[in-house]
């Protein structure tokens, strides 16, 4: 392949890559023509665009589906207040694009599913996993064994980050370590846990440093390796990979050929908001939760979020049994008390519902979006988080 030229601007820009013996201009020639395609623009996705921008990759694809929020401005840091409202995707761009000019950027505003992914991915050299939820992760994971591409991998959770290079082509893939999904509901999502605001800045860097790496062709990349990050810590751990003879996407007898329906897989949704629901017929919304409450036998109220979260917004009168203890204190429930569980979203609480049900209980509701629908709907006095 010839490589494009660098234009006297590009060589100013990028003099501090041609110092380096391992770039040089040859190497900054590779990035130039180089092509990467980042699945999320959220909070590992936003230092990976930013810097491979910065970096000079000459065609960034950017997927996502969501739109700009208030709550994202804490670690999303390619995204701005005046970009509030506006597609993830279309911010991004426009970061990028201020920060180099020189480049092309490619925006997906769809999600990233089986029926378009070959589509979005076809023309790109590689591809840097920024997703939140387990299904894009398979999705992703399996795209690039079946298309030879290289993955690099990143995951974040608290103070807790995870980062990896999988190429089934010459090292394991993400399936070799993590064969099935984990049971629906035991990994919260940060939007239940929380993040560490700087967090998805060290792990993203890193995951665009591998990306560098692999295009550049120099260096020991994360291949075979996977990098386990706390920074609480401070402390960098490395776990050896092999790859899985009998893995069933990667290995000699593969069992995945196509890309197959991920949300089925995981037993969870990957392209859902962070609105929760149990269900019409188990569902009851805030202000019918309100008129109830009025009435002469209101609803026990049973708040599963953690402890520390009820010091922001509750519900008077709401018993806290966080989800992770409920099957442990069903004794404290009576079945025959009509209950409503309420959480953050409607997610946690949507959860708890399943299993009181599984338990006998009948007269159990969800309240649908919890107590930031809540604050929304009936009490705007308290704080939406």
């Amino acid at each position: 392949m010839t490589l494009p030229e660098l234009s006297h601007a590009e060589i100013l820009r990028y003099s501090r890559h041609l110092l380096i013996p391992e770039v040089g201009l040859e190497g900054q020639r590779k990035l130039k023509a180089a092509s990467v395609l980042i699945v999320g623009t959220g909070g590992l996705g936003s230092p990976v665009g930013l810097y491979l921008a910065a970096a000079g990759i000459g065609r960034i694809g950017v997927v996502d589906y969501d739109v700009v929020d208030f709550s994202n401005l804490q670690r999303q840091v390619i995204h701005g207040g005046a970009t509030l409202g506006r597609l993830k995707v279309e911010s991004a761009r426009q970061r990028m694009l201020d920060l180099n000019s020189d480049i092309q950027v490619e925006a997906y505003n769809e999600p990233f599913t089986s029926a378009n992914a070959r589509r979005i991915a076809e023309g790109y050299d590689l591809i840097v996993d920024c997703s939140d939820n387990f299904p894009t992760r398979y999705l992703t994971n399996d795209l690039c064994v079946l298309t030879g591409k290289p993955n690099i991998y990143g995951s974040i959770f608290r103070f807790d980050g995870q980062a990896s290079v999988f190429d089934a082509w010459s090292g394991p893939c993400y399936r070799c370590l993590f064969p099935e999904p984990p049971p629906p509901g035991l990994v919260p999502t940060c939007a239940e846990g929380g993040v560490l605001g700087i967090l998805p800045g060290t792990i993203g860097t890193i995951q665009a440093t591998e990306a560098l790496k692999v295009l550049l062709g120099v260096g020991d990349s994360l291949l075979g390796r996977l990098l386990i990050y706390n920074a609480l810590d401070m402390t960098f751990e490395f776990v050896r990979l092999r790859k899985n003879p009998r893995c069933k996407v990667c290995g000699p007898h593969p069992e995945v050929t196509d890309l197959i329906d991920y949300d089925a897989f995981c037993g969870v949704p990957g392209h859902d908001h962070e609105e929760g629901s149990a269900g019409q017929d188990w569902d009851i919304s805030p202000v019918e939760l309100a008129q109830r409450l009025n009435a002469p036998c209101p609803p026990r109220l049973v708040d599963v979020r953690e402890p520390h979260e009820m010091q922001i917004s509750s519900l008077p009168g709401a018993q806290s049994i966080p989800l992770g203890e409920l099957a442990a204190r069903l004794s404290e429930l009576d079945s025959a008390e009509e209950i409503v569980l309420v959480c953050k979203a409607g997610t946690r609480s949507a959860r708890a519902l399943a299993l009181l049900v599984s338990a006998g209980f009948r007269r159990v509701k969800n309240l649908k979006g919890g107590i930031n629908a809540w604050a929304r709907d009936v009490d705007p006095a308290l704080p939406v988080y």
